[in-house]
């Protein structure tokens, strides 16, 4: 508890009143995450918690990184520290919130009514699964645990989808001795998420692991004895996983939010604070949340960093502190052999390179299109391009760096000419 003559507290005192009780709806990285900000800032107020899966907070990367090497969930209370059994005064790990309530409040799948002076939706994603399809997913602990039954030597095994869960479950299943084919409706792997430009470099990887890759090859029907192909042509399979993508879920929470707050995925649209305009009491953060960001403007969720680092710009709204400095959007994967670190938000192609994809570590960069134009990037007198993105791929020794120049408060400025030179350390490039 903070003292009286604590800064922060003096801070807080001069703002709107900081809530007394606090719900916040989800126990995944989020969720504990709030929790341990709103302690950590001085919150001592009644604080719930909820949960769906009726095991404490967890982190959810390592179930597909590491499936087969970590069989037990990495617990946050381990990893990070984060006891929310401890942080929390009621933390109810299966008792999830399902509907939304004036006050604000909600209803629990118990019944109970529970009214606070805030709540913060931190409910996460859910996989998507097309009506009709019959096939496992990867999400939470429980799914993990079917997925390692599953995946013994020799089974045939068809991933639908090359994103980033799919490609990491086929390079672990293939790495186990399963007979492994991805069927993607792209023309490239993670292509919605890195473009075709990038994503063709990615194609050799797959036969290099030992998976069969089929591109342009949308799947028509999937269950569990194999997964039929638009062409018709029929896969057979001992195990058949979705991996088409997620969705914020936040379908419980329609009825009660104005159908202008919510993205086209379904995502909440939140100030850069994490504060749900217009519904007063009302936050969110993590997966749920498409947060307006001082850089990249309005920034989906699902990103890991958004999980980890909004909720403490989150508490200390609450409380009335000052505002913490936004981060920037962070994926980092390994998969078929390969890690990937991406920074801030593709659009369109990469223009410049750096290294030969296929024979070593390389990246590429992606200019910012509302920043000025030139042969140059932005017309700067020294040369600098605005960035809007960076891929690095097996560059461990570039990833601090990159993740820290990213999360300045302004757009990052790279010297091309220094960036694309693997000789030069992509630091030393950053522009000032």
């Amino acid at each position: 508890m903070r003292s009286e003559t604590d800064p922060e507290t003096i801070r807080s005192v001069s703002g709107p009143a900081p809530p007394r009780s606090v719900v916040v709806v989800g126990a995944g990285l989020a969720g504990a995450q709030t929790a341990a900000a709103l302690r950590a800032h001085g919150f001592t107020g009644r604080l719930t918690l909820l949960g769906d899966e009726g095991v404490p907070p967890y982190d959810r990367p390592p179930l597909s990184k590491e499936l087969l090497t970590r069989p037990a969930p990495v617990w946050l209370s381990d990893d990070l520290g984060v006891d929310v059994a401890v942080l929390a005064d009621d933390f109810r790990p299966d008792d999830p919130a399902v509907e939304l309530l004036p006050g604000p409040g909600v209803r629990t799948a118990s019944g109970e009514r529970l009214l606070a002076d805030a709540v913060v939706l931190a409910c996460g994603s859910r996989p998507v699964l097309p009506a009709g399809w019959d096939a496992d997913v990867l999400h939470t602990a429980a799914d993990a645990d079917r997925l390692r039954h599953d995946l013994r030597p020799g089974a045939r095994t068809v991933v639908v989808g090359a994103g980033w869960i799919g490609a990491e479950i086929a390079g672990v299943a293939a790495g186990a001795g399963a007979d492994v084919t991805v069927v993607e409706a792209g023309a490239a792997p993670l292509v919605r998420q890195l473009g075709a430009d990038v994503g063709a470099h990615l194609v050799p990887w797959y036969a290099a692991a030992g998976v069969r890759l089929r591109l342009r090859s949308p799947a028509q029907e999937v269950a569990p004895g194999g997964v039929t192909l638009a062409t018709g042509e029929r896969l057979a399979a001992d195990v058949v996983l979705a991996a088409v993508g997620a969705r914020p879920a936040t379908a419980w929470v329609r009825r009660a939010v104005p159908a202008a707050l919510f993205d086209a995925a379904g995502g909440l649209l939140v100030d850069d604070d994490g504060a749900v305009p217009g519904v007063p009491g009302l936050w969110a953060v993590g997966d749920v949340a498409t947060r307006s960001h001082p850089v990249f403007g309005p920034v989906p969720g699902g990103h890991w960093s958004a999980a980890l680092h909004d909720p403490d710009a989150t508490a200390r709204a609450m409380l009335g502190l000052e505002p913490a400095a936004a981060q920037a959007p962070y994926v980092f994967s390994r998969q078929l052999g390969h890690d990937l670190a991406l920074f801030g938000r593709p659009d369109g192609a990469p223009t410049a390179w750096r290294g030969s994809p296929g024979d070593g570590p390389w990246a590429a960069f992606w200019p910012r299109h509302d920043v000025g134009d030139g042969p140059s990037g932005d017309g700067s007198p020294d040369g600098a391009t605005a960035v809007g993105a960076v891929l690095l791929v097996d560059s461990p020794r570039e990833v601090g760096a990159m993740r820290k120049a990213m999360n300045r408060p302004h757009p990052l400025r790279l010297d091309l000419r220094r960036a694309t030179d693997p000789a030069v350390r992509l630091r030393d490039a950053v522009v000032t």
